[in-house]
Order: structure tokens, then C-alpha cells, then sequence
């Protein structure tokens, strides 16, 4: 009798695809998560669009349980609207959801059984919150990913590392990302009108 792949089990080989076999995958990998092309968001969303509905709903809550299919979860909730809604509102309708389950997943150490690209995603919930006690505990944790890395992959770590603190730079600055706010018709102030000028584009 043939055993059917678990439905969290089909995000993760998208996302990872052999990258949770060997910590880190292939560089063609990275580039879906940080350049995705609107073929990549029209695959995300025809693949996994039931889900992102399902757990925006808390429909999924099963998927919690254990530390591989909560990352899942978070995916589906932190990184999967971002594509399928890109520009859009609902881009950052999981954000509140995911960042809960990292916070308790990290406070459980469920992140610390997991492959070092996957720890890396199951914290990037935090690093998009527009709090900084969660920016804070997300640059603590990155950190502490890069120290415990090995060789092969600690460039792309310490990337995240730059990520995690540049976020929490803004967090401070502004107390919220001002390149969401047109997105979330929100009023830019002066000062982030000025950022925006100077600084464009920078990320979701």
C-alpha cells in the first residue's frame, strides 16, 4: 500500500526542494525566494492557494503539532501571500499568525530540530512584524544561526543576518515598514515620504 505525502510536505519540497537533506539548497532555490518571478507567484498561487485560504482561516491547525509541518504552516501563512497577493493587503494577512507560532516554536526550541535554510524561515515571520521586541528576538536567534553554521552555507546566513538587522533598523526609525504602506493605505509621514524617495523598493 502506497502512503500518501502529507499536504505539508508538498510546501516544503516546493520551497526547500533538497535544501532540508543538506542544510542549504541549490543557489537556483534562493533565487524563488528572494527574486521570484510572476511565474513563480502564478505557481505559488495555483499550487498552494487552497492552502493560504485554509490557513488564514486556522483551518490547518494540525499542521502545528511538530517542528517540519509548523514550518509549513508558516510558510503558508508568512511567505505564500507575499506572492500570491503581492502588492496587496492581504500579502501581510498571515503576518500576526505566523509570527505566533515562531514565537512559540522558538520558546519550545521546535526551530532548533530543524535544517539550518528552514530555521532561517521558520524566524522570518519575526523579521516581518512591525514590533520590535519580535525584531529584536528575531536578530537574537539569526545570530545565534550564524554561529552555529557551518562554512558552506554562512555567507547566506550571514545575509539573513544583515536582513533581520536592517529590519529592526526600520522598526526603530518608523515603528512600522513604510514601503507598506501604500499597500495597506496607510499615510506616509514626511520623513518616510523622504526614506521612500531615497531608498525605493524594499521587499514586502
Amino acid at each position: 500500500m502506497f502512503e500518501l505525502t502529507p499536504p505539508w510536505q508538498e510546501v516544503l519540497d516546493y520551497w526547500f526542494e533538497d535544501g532540508l537533506s543538506q542544510d542549504w539548497p541549490a543557489s537556483s532555490v534562493t533565487r524563488k525566494w528572494f527574486r521570484a518571478s510572476a511565474g513563480d507567484d502564478a505557481e505559488i498561487d495555483h499550487r498552494f492557494g487552497a492552502y493560504v485560504e485554509a490557513g488564514l482561516q486556522q483551518e490547518l491547525v494540525d499542521w502545528e503539532r511538530q517542528p517540519l509541518s509548523r514550518l509549513a504552516l508558516i510558510l503558508v501563512l508568512d511567505q505564500f501571500p507575499r506572492h500570491i497577493f503581492r502588492g496587496q493587503r492581504r500579502a501581510f494577512a498571515g503576518d500576526h499568525r505566523a509570527a505566533t507560532l515562531a514565537v512559540e516554536g522558538v520558546s519550545r526550541q521546535m526551530h532548533s530540530k530543524l535544517p539550518l535554510c528552514a530555521q532561517v524561515f521558520f524566524l522570518m515571520p519575526l523579521m516581518h512584524a512591525e514590533d520590535e521586541d519580535l525584531q529584536d528576538l528575531c536578530l537574537t536567534s539569526m545570530t545565534a544561526l550564524l554561529e552555529r553554521s557551518p562554512d558552506f552555507c554562512r555567507q547566506s546566513i550571514q545575509d539573513s543576518v544583515n536582513a533581520a538587522r536592517q529590519h529592526r533598523e526600520l522598526i526603530r526609525r518608523f515603528g512600522r515598514f513604510p514601503h507598506r504602506n501604500e499597500a495597506l493605505d496607510r499615510e506616509s509621514t514626511a520623513e518616510e515620504q523622504a526614506y521612500l524617495e531615497k531608498s525605493g523598493r524594499f521587499g514586502q
